[in-house]
């Protein structure tokens, strides 16, 4: 049976070190952080975390689904494709 987009949400939170969110939970900026840190993005954690679009963008160029980092055109929340292709990497 093919998993839902929370269920890959939460094996990514797992797989890097977050824990498991009841029902549907978009990532929070922690979550964003530790799949960079996993992936190899490095984000400046001092301080402020950068935006969401900027992490989404570089873990998606990260694990080769976009060919550049760019915020301006990352997605709002990551689609199931790009979550497996996330999966895959962390695992």
């Amino acid at each position: 049976m093919a998993q839902t987009v929370d269920e890959l949400r939460n094996e990514i939170r797992v797989a890097v070190g977050r824990f498991e969110r009841e029902g549907s939970a978009a990532f929070t900026k922690e979550d964003l952080a530790a799949v960079c840190d996993e992936v190899g993005y490095e984000v400046e954690t001092s301080g402020r975390l950068p935006p969401k679009a900027e992490m989404r963008a570089g873990i998606l160029w990260k694990v080769g689904v976009v060919e550049e980092a760019t915020p301006e055109t990352a997605p709002s929340s990551f689609r199931k494709d790009e979550l497996e292709a996330i999966m895959a990497t962390v695992q």
